[in-house]
């Protein structure tokens, strides 16, 4: 999508190969105006799948999650990295590896707010090495919904998650796609 692209050469800064800050637009502070427009566009490519919730996993993905089930005018679930202290019962839990903070952590469903009926949209800000969205998938599969597809803002296509989510029978649908990144150069798809 070119105007995402355009924000990212803008406003967006490549710290290095693997770092991309987006912090000015997507999650530190958000423009709800390009969101809402990044939402529709994902919602517009899955729109015909029927698709009865979409899920995000807190916290910067919330924002074009939501949007893209305003779109699509179904509940937003978020996966919570942390176990509640007051739900700590009936979820769905499975340990995530994040590569930017380096760290494992616990991703967590209620089990109240899915189930086996369910046709569930993923939507995240970022796909790099495909770790959240494998977790993801994990948890939405433990409550025997399916999966209509994953789609994101940003994807790092030369790192494997792609490969990983696609090898899983998931389609993936990325606004904009980074072939090539250095410090201060992204060069897209």
């Amino acid at each position: 999508m070119k105007l995402l692209e355009e924000k990212i050469k803008s406003d967006g800064v490549a710290v290095n190969e693997h770092i991309l800050k987006v912090d000015s637009f997507i999650n530190h502070q958000v423009e709800p105006a390009l969101m809402q427009q990044l939402g529709e566009e994902i919602a517009k490519h899955f729109g015909h799948r029927g698709i009865t919730k979409v899920a995000t996993i807190e916290s910067s993905g919330i924002s074009p999650a939501l949007m893209t089930a305003l779109a699509l005018d179904v509940p937003l679930l978020i996966l919570k990295k942390q176990p509640s202290k007051i739900l700590n019962q009936d979820l769905y839990q499975t340990v995530v590896t994040s590569f930017t903070k380096e760290t494992n952590y616990e991703l967590t469903l209620s089990k109240k707010y899915i189930n086996e009926n369910d046709h569930v949209l993923l939507v995240d800000d970022f796909l790099a090495n495909g770790e959240a969205s494998t977790a993801a998938i994990r948890l939405i599969r433990m409550s025997h919904a399916t999966i209509a597809g994953l789609g994101v803002l940003i994807e790092k296509s030369f790192q494997p998650g792609r490969e990983k989510i696609s090898a899983q029978g998931i389609e993936v649908f990325a606004l904009a796609r980074i072939g090539n990144m250095s410090e201060n150069y992204i060069s897209f798809l």
